[in-house]
């Protein structure tokens, strides 16, 4: 009998000008949570596609307790006991909670008793500590009750071996605990978990073993976690020396460019998400946004980006942008880099040429208000792809083919190419590498020193005090006040963040 409960062996897959993965060898035992770390695009996704039965590999074997199979959809991996919890969600939006989680199952066959599931659904999430409405519908819940929806539908499948492709981006700080403790304890039990995230502090305290890839093939093959630095792992990740925390030069703010003034919104459910916010952003300054997820900061950024009615002044440059369409927030010199880049950042099916010019198509030399000059799209595309180093094989290529790293700097060169006067960027480095993550906090800070205002949220606390100029705190739709980004105020941010009202 194997050791291993999977056996991946020398995988090759290709796509059309991307060889993906390169002869490579993953095993996984029992009971183990074994780490794959890689650049956005480094091909983990992809070779986890193919043990999910999404992909078939070109050539190489897959072993599951010692026998060789084959998958020719996740009907049949499911069947092998493999559940995977994506990246990019496989959710219908306009379905509950439970009938998301029961989608796709044999039974019920012919009659859904849905208060009975829905009672499943509510013991599954208590054992686990993944809380959900059930009878919630998917587009009325934010993105880290998305993903708790995936990883319910994982585990009411009873899957033995689990692919959890980063499933902590989206999730906070105590809710990341409760999961690290749920996967340690499924683990003890016999599962296997193969974990996939560019969180190296998690992947150290959690991981077993870890596999790297870089470019497609094998840096690091099952080593085990024990010893290894997190300066070592990026070094396997990306073949350099990496940064982890950028240069924030002192930088003196400029004129008010986004002024709101007691503004009052409700969330897709109707209740109440935003009560009363006022707040301030001058020219040359990057104030942060500190919260647990799903305490208005996404509808925050949708009244002053003109995605969400509200009540309340919202201007920009003192002109007003409240309850106007997003078109005139982008003539003032709005660029917003959204919370979801799949559904709302980009449009999946066009091309990344198509994505790149979707500010700019009315304007000379992409278009003349009626006509689009492609040559000269395709043209203004390839540069952003290479001045923001987009791997991809071409401009031509769809959105939906890209990695989620690739992806947001499509986004970003997007809306940094517009010269914006305000970014509005919502959790701009959510699940991305070490690599990326660095160049994307740089060129925010680059944004900052030649004179633009920025909101900037995010659920990461290192993010924000490295490089925020002044922090406020959100609770419950309100700010409960702003300090500045320095050590000796994190105990009035964890404060405000959970519901004291300090003193500005």
């Amino acid at each position: 009998m194997s050791e291993y409960a999977v056996e991946m062996c020398d995988i090759v897959i290709r796509f059309p000008g991307v060889l993906a993965n390169d002869h490579v060898n993953f095993t996984l035992k029992p009971g183990e949570i074994h780490a794959l770390l890689g650049e956005n695009g480094a091909g983990k996704s992809t070779l986890m596609n193919v043990l999910a039965g999404l992909y078939q590999p070109t050539s190489g074997q897959i072993k599951i307790n010692d026998q060789v199979v084959q998958f020719h959809s996740p009907k049949d991996a499911i069947a092998q006991g493999i559940g995977m919890v994506h990246q990019h969600f496989m959710l219908v939006p306009s379905q509950t909670v439970t009938e998301n989680i029961l989608l796709g199952l044999e039974r019920p066959r012919f009659f859904l008793n849905l208060p009975q599931f829905d009672q499943q659904i509510l013991a599954l999430q208590e054992q686990f500590g993944l809380r959900v409405d059930p009878k919630a519908k998917i587009w009325q819940l934010s993105v880290g009750e998305q993903q708790r929806v995936e990883i319910l539908k994982t585990l009411y499948r009873g899957a033995n071996i689990l692919i959890m492709d980063e499933p902590t981006a989206v999730l906070a700080p105590k809710e990341i605990t409760e999961l690290m403790k749920t996967l340690r304890q499924m683990a003890n039990q016999g599962k296997s978990i193969i974990f996939i995230s560019h969180k190296l502090h998690e992947v150290m305290a959690i991981a077993d073993r870890v596999t790297v890839l870089r470019k497609g093939r094998v840096t690091a093959a099952g080593q085990p976690m024990a010893g290894l630095t997190r300066a070592e792992l990026a070094q396997m990740m990306v073949g350099r020396k990496v940064v982890f925390t950028v240069e924030k030069r002192p930088h003196d703010p400029g004129e008010v460019v986004l002024r709101l003034q007691n503004v009052s919104a409700e969330n897709d459910k109707g209740l109440p998400a935003l009560k009363n916010v006022s707040l301030e952003i001058r020219s040359g300054e990057i104030l942060g946004i500190a919260g647990v997820s799903g305490n208005g900061q996404s509808e925050l950024a949708q009244v002053i980006t003109g995605l969400r009615p509200c009540q309340g002044l919202i201007t920009v440059n003192g002109q007003p942008v409240s309850n106007r369409p997003p078109i005139e927030a982008i003539r003032l010199g709005v660029s917003h880099i959204p919370e979801d880049r799949t559904k709302v950042g980009t449009a999946p099916n066009l091309s990344i040429t198509e994505n790149s010019i979707m500010k700019n198509y009315r304007d000379d030399p992409i278009g003349d208000g009626w006509r689009i000059n492609f040559n000269n799209a395709r043209t203004y595309a390839r540069n952003l792809k290479e001045k923001y180093a987009i791997l991809a094989p071409g401009v031509r290529t769809l959105a939906r083919k890209l990695s989620g790293g690739n992806l947001q700097k499509v986004i970003l060169a997007r809306e940094i190419s517009a010269h914006p006067r305000l970014i509005v960027a919502v959790q701009p480095t959510r699940g991305l590498d070490v690599g990326a993550i660095e160049s994307i906090q740089t060129l925010l800070l680059e944004q900052r020193d030649e004179g633009a205002a920025i909101l900037l949220i995010s659920e990461e606390l290192e993010e924000l005090m490295a490089l925020s100029d002044r922090i406020a705190g959100m609770f419950s739709g309100m700010i409960m006040g702003t300090v500045p980004a320095q050590l000796r105020y994190l105990d009035e941010i964890g404060l405000m963040m959970t519901g004291t009202l300090i003193d500005q």
